[in-house]
């Protein structure tokens, strides 16, 4: 019993030892024992930077439009597709124009009826055109020189009824040639009276048939007017481009009823582009009329789109707290699409200090979706994350906030590091 009592004691010091000596081992490879990370460092470099702000939006279509039929109908024919380029005035849709051509053709024949009686009521009285004159029409002008004539005749006759008056006082002519005087005034004064009813009945007649001629006219103009009318509606048959564009929806097709609030396509313009960029309040004051914009968008990587401020909304909206800053792009090659999500930068008067490190100095961490970098401080490494800007020229990249002025970052052997990692530098970033 005494010797197996030993035995116990002597294991129980082993399994002892044998633990001190894995605590120590643990010990030894906790993380401050490791050894420090070799890693490179550079400084932040702070220099003068144009001023300016950042903001979101989406690019839309100067002018789009949903066209409508302006007549109800049948497709007959769909000559764009969605995609296609079309210039202003180019057939987009075709509805069937049988009735609308029926209805041309009628009001042409009516025209050629309405102008014939025109002429006809003209032709009556010998007027074509100009300020009506019934003394310019051929009878009555043949009446009125009768009825001068008549006159003329007339007052003859009583001068010569008057000298014989005179003369048989004297005794110089006889009675009987004094009497056959005065019937000749007497008739020349009849004929004066039946001449001047025929001018006036000429006059007259000539007044009437202009009134049929006004009357023709009248019913001409009505006529051209349903000709215009049918005209239009066989034009309206034919659905035209409004504006140079690119269709972005055509939901008819050929066979398709179509009223008047159907739409046949959308046409949207895009050689130059709106960008509408949610700003919030705090940066009303610092927007103006014209301000120079930089946007970035995701399909074109690098690439700077140049645009100036157009509108400023003078409205915030009491529930975001922002307001729209609308901003003009020229877009002839057509890369920027409506709809696009785009980064933009507001270039203001002046400058600020921008704060700029190696682009190798910034992560992705794709778990948080943000930008991170390591900050050397004290003999270990600290994570900051941190909102980044465009790079200059030299490939640095801007840091917009999360670091400040002074601070050293670490511009290698990112995946190694941890917050509050220990790190050795073994040289500076070039």
């Amino acid at each position: 019993m005494r010797g197996y009592g030993s035995v116990l004691f002597i294991a129980a010091g082993l399994i002892l030892t044998g633990c001190g000596s894995k605590q120590t081992a643990v010990q030894a490879t906790a993380p401050d024992a490791a050894k420090p990370v070799e890693v490179r460092i550079a400084a932040v470099i702070a220099k003068q930077v144009p001023a300016d702000f950042e903001e979101t939006g989406s690019f839309i279509a100067e002018e789009s439009s949903d066209i409508a039929p302006p007549v109800a109908g049948r497709v007959i024919a769909t000559p764009v597709d969605v995609g296609a380029r079309v210039r202003k005035g180019q057939v987009i849709c075709e509805l069937d124009h049988r009735d609308a051509q029926l209805k041309l053709d009628q009001a042409k024949a009516q025209l050629e009826e309405a102008t014939a009686s025109v002429r006809q009521a003209q032709s009556r009285i010998g007027w074509t055109e100009g300020a009506f004159d019934p003394n310019k029409v051929p009878e009555v002008a043949a009446a009125l020189a009768n009825y001068q004539s008549a006159q003329a005749q007339a007052k003859l006759s009583a001068a010569d009824s008057t000298r014989y008056a005179n003369l048989i006082a004297t005794g110089d002519v006889s009675k009987s040639a004094y009497e056959k005087a005065r019937t000749q005034q007497e008739t020349a004064e009849a004929q004066v009276n039946a001449a001047r009813q025929q001018y006036e009945a000429a006059v007259n007649t000539a007044r009437q048939s202009y009134e049929v001629i006004s009357t023709s006219r009248a019913s001409l103009d009505s006529v051209k007017a349903q000709l215009a009318q049918a005209q239009k509606g066989l034009a309206d048959t034919t659905i035209r481009a409004p504006f140079d564009g690119y269709v972005t929806a055509r939901p008819v097709a050929a066979g398709e009823y179509v009223a008047l609030t159907s739409k046949i396509a959308t046409i949207v313009k895009i050689e130059t582009l709106k960008l509408d960029l949610q700003t919030p309040e705090q940066r009303a004051a610092m927007a103006h009329m014209g301000d120079h914009v930089i946007a970035r968008v995701a399909a074109f990587p690098g690439r700077d789109f140049e645009g100036k401020v157009i509108a400023i909304n003078p409205s915030v909206d009491p529930n975001s707290r922002v307001f729209i800053l609308e901003a003009r792009f020229h877009n002839p090659e057509a890369a920027l699409k409506p709809g696009m999500f785009a980064t933009a930068r507001v270039m203001l008067p002046g400058a600020v200090q921008g704060l700029f490190v190696p682009r190798a100095a910034v992560v992705r961490d794709k778990t948080t979706d943000s930008n991170q970098l390591y900050v050397a401080e004290n003999g270990k490494a600290r994570l900051h994350v941190v909102s980044v800007g465009v790079a200059d020229e030299s490939g640095m990249i801007r840091i917009m906030s999360g670091l400040a002025a002074g601070d050293t970052v670490i511009t290698n052997k990112q995946t190694e590091l941890y917050d509050g990692a220990r790190i050795e530098t073994v040289a500076a970033a070039r």
